[in-house]
């Protein structure tokens, strides 16, 4: 307790980051009053916080605290406007919508693939190489982990989605490694060779998906052996905790685990020194003896195989089944979640939290409101990338020799 007291006391808050970020939590707590538990019906209250999250933002934005003032400003505004909307729904359609622990077990769910792809575009972008192939990557694994498993199914009893993992991986692997000769060896543009290994997982998945499924698809037995969940008994019974903790896929708790590892090799080893040295400075690196290149392949085949286990995730732990680009630019929005995150593990899960509970509000919304309205939602993700990347909440800046391909002397 002494230490939180500490930490607390600690603050600056009149500092403009502290009064920015105190303006993000406002703007969103306009638009959470007038939900369920509390489901306040008056239209003042979220136009009060929402012009007060506003003020806050312009007034740290005014200090050049950018990032935190423009989010309190985008906040306040979306707080005003969809705590209005809430205002004048029906109580008994908020309820059908807003059931929190439902909601935040899905957000999980929906934040998963593109945690996994945007993990493994951390490590790839930290070494220098840009990495906007991941929604290749991701295809490229739902497909070839489906596969694998419906394959094992015959020979290997229980172990299908290992051998499924295992196969995803090492089909993402090598979608990674043609990505790493071009942009690493062969000096090619990254974007552009980015873009022809996202061409190229549509056409080879595609193609054997055709020839091996059919028009009949993949089997639908694939929920009796793909990716199990966890279930927690102990956890069940616990009031909201126990429908959200209580029976995640193996995934989801795999993805917490490869979060923290990942925090801790960037940015706690000297490996994890090594990768980033070589993303800001190769030349230097390069001098006192680094292998520049050896690190980036290996860092660009690694991010292969972990994003393709976000795409075997997709195929055999969440939607068990394939179908062509069943991806549908996850790997893209999680590629803005990276940029979001400012290239760091735990702001990147935030971003990618923000982009699942979108998807998962947009799935419970037409059971009320009708399908227009899931609709327009399911757009969401897209627009948050298309501000993620285009830095109107703060600027984000990468590692410095991302996309610069490196010449030995």
């Amino acid at each position: 307790m002494t230490a939180i007291a500490a930490r607390v006391g600690g603050i600056r808050w009149t500092d403009p980051k502290t009064v920015g970020i105190g303006g993000v939590a406002i703007g969103a707590l306009a638009f959470w009053l007038a939900l369920p538990p509390l489901a306040s019906r008056t239209v003042v209250l979220p136009i009060l916080l929402g012009l007060l999250a506003i003020a806050a933002g312009i007034w740290a934005w005014a200090r050049d605290e950018r990032r935190a003032g423009g989010g309190a400003v985008a906040a306040g505004l979306l707080g005003i406007a969809f705590g209005v909307l809430a205002t004048r729904s029906s109580t008994a359609h908020l309820d059908t919508v807003v059931v929190w622990s439902a909601l935040l077990a899905a957000t999980l769910r929906y934040a998963t693939p593109l945690t996994f792809a945007a993990i493994g575009g951390l490590f790839c972008e930290r070494s220098g190489v840009i990495n906007i192939a991941l929604e290749g990557m991701l295809l490229t694994g739902a497909f070839f982990g489906i596969w694998g498993a419906i394959w094992a199914h015959g020979w290997a009893p229980g172990w299908e989605w290992v051998i499924g993992l295992i196969t995803a991986s090492l089909a993402g692997m090598a979608m990674a490694a043609v990505h790493a000769v071009w942009s690493i060896h062969l000096k090619v543009d990254q974007i552009i060779s980015g873009t022809a290994i996202n061409f190229l997982a549509l056409g080879i998945t595609g193609y054997i998906f055709i020839q091996k499924y059919g028009d009949s698809g993949t089997p639908g037995n694939i929920a009796d052996y793909g990716i199990p969940d966890i279930h927690l008994h102990f956890l069940k019974d616990w009031y909201f905790v126990g429908p959200i903790f209580g029976q995640l896929n193996l995934m989801i708790w795999l993805s917490f685990v490869l979060l923290i590892g990942t925090y801790i090799f960037v940015f706690r080893t000297p490996y994890g020194l090594r990768l980033r040295s070589v993303g800001e400075h190769p030349r230097a690196a390069d001098t006192v003896g680094i292998s520049v290149y050896k690190i980036r392949y290996t860092a660009v085949i690694a991010s292969g195989a972990i994003a393709a286990m976000g795409g075997a995730y997709l195929s055999l732990g969440f939607v068990h089944s394939f179908n062509e680009n069943m991806t549908s630019g996850t790997g893209f929005i999680g590629l803005a979640a990276l940029v979001f995150g400012k290239w760091r593990p735990f702001p990147t899960w935030c971003a990618t939290l923000l982009f699942g509970f979108s998807s998962a509000l947009s799935d419970r919304l037409p059971n009320a409101y009708g399908n227009q309205w899931g609709t327009l939602f399911n757009a969401l993700p897209y627009v948050l990338t298309i501000v993620a990347v285009a830095g109107v909440i703060g600027r984000s800046i990468g590692p410095a020799a991302s996309g610069r391909p490196y010449e030995k002397q």
